[in-house]
């Protein structure tokens, strides 16, 4: 019997990429509480390595910025303050990053933010045939071809994943 397919009603994020004309899959899994990339990467049966995480930050300043990291590294502060010309950069609290994405923490996407903000990329992410990043909500991801990123987005790629962690 073939799979049904499922759709999530819209979010911002699926109305910002409707807008722009840019195509994407969407994924629904089942949002496990502090399951991260890994839970849903084994759900959709996908690389870990290819689900992108939305990660806000904020400069020495308090002024928020967007990382996308592959699921399965880690962001080094260090380089990616050093890499964009910052003092220091670290992770909003959860209520701050919710303020300025308007999505709750789990379920934020880079596309649909509530305010302009920088948004910046692991380079290598940008060398995947294709990623999948959070929809706007938990539990539902959308696959999107990467160049997306720079061209709606103008994300800028740096080098900011923890050297040595694959």
């Amino acid at each position: 019997m073939a799979k049904k397919s499922v759709h999530v009603s819209q979010t911002p994020a699926t109305q910002f990429l409707q807008a722009q004309g840019l195509a994407y899959t969407e994924h629904p899994y089942d949002y496990v509480e502090h399951g991260g990339t890994a839970e849903s990467a084994r759900q959709l049966g996908v690389d870990e390595h290819a689900v992108v995480k939305t990660l806000v930050m904020q400069d020495q300043d308090a002024r928020p910025l967007v990382i996308l990291m592959h699921g399965d590294r880690q962001v080094s502060t260090k380089n990616l303050a050093r890499q964009i010309g910052a003092k220091k950069v670290e992770p909003c609290k959860p209520e701050v990053a919710q303020r300025h994405s308007g999505y709750l923490v789990g379920g934020t996407s880079p596309f649909g933010f509530r305010k302009v903000v920088p948004v910046y990329v692991e380079a290598s992410v940008l060398a995947c045939e294709r990623i999948y990043l959070n929809g706007g909500r938990r539990g539902y991801l959308v696959g999107i071809d990467p160049a997306v990123l720079t061209v709606a987005l103008g994300a800028v790629a740096v080098q900011a994943a923890e050297p040595g962690r694959a």
